[in-house]
């Protein structure tokens, strides 16, 4: 056996396809591409669905860039304001009893990543120890569960 005996196996490798080569070829006249229009001319334009409502015609429009814009029809409001959520169990777990919770003791832990949000404090779980909690807004239920526990709630 010499590398001039190898050959690739049977069926594996077709002959390329001469197209526009004349009516005796079979593939003449239109060169395999149909009557006229887009895709016998050239190509068609980026986004061009075959008449049916392209992507870009059947999604929303998306007005102006922000936080409030989703995947679900950008409805959740351009001017809403967006908070760090942060729950009383997970405070609760991090900090000592007496201590004080501002937004920058938040970030130091990792319960927030930025201080560029503002922070709201939600009441699952509760707490049981008396803290001094400092944020931008406060559930009702977490403001309750809060000052029952002997701790202070302040607004900032």
């Amino acid at each position: 056996m010499n590398l001039t005996d190898l050959r690739p196996a049977d069926g594996s490798t077709h002959r390329r396809k001469r197209i526009g080569r004349g009516p005796g070829s079979g593939h003449g006249k239109t060169s395999t591409r149909g009557h006229k229009g887009d895709k016998a001319r050239g190509s068609v334009r980026p986004g061009f669905e075959g008449g049916q409502t392209p992507l870009h015609r059947r999604l929303p429009k998306q007005r102006g860039i922000g936080v409030g814009l989703t995947a679900r029809g950008f409805n959740t409001g351009r001017y809403k304001t967006h908070y760090s959520a942060v729950n009383l169990d997970m405070i609760a777990l991090r900090f000592e009893a007496g201590s004080e919770v501002s937004p920058e003791a938040l970030q130091a832990v990792g319960l927030i990543s930025s201080l560029e949000l503002p922070v709201k404090i939600l009441s699952r779980g509760g707490v049981d120890k008396p803290l001094t909690v400092r944020a931008h807004k406060f559930s009702a239920g977490a403001q309750v569960a809060i000052t029952a526990a002997g701790g202070t709630v302040e607004t900032i």
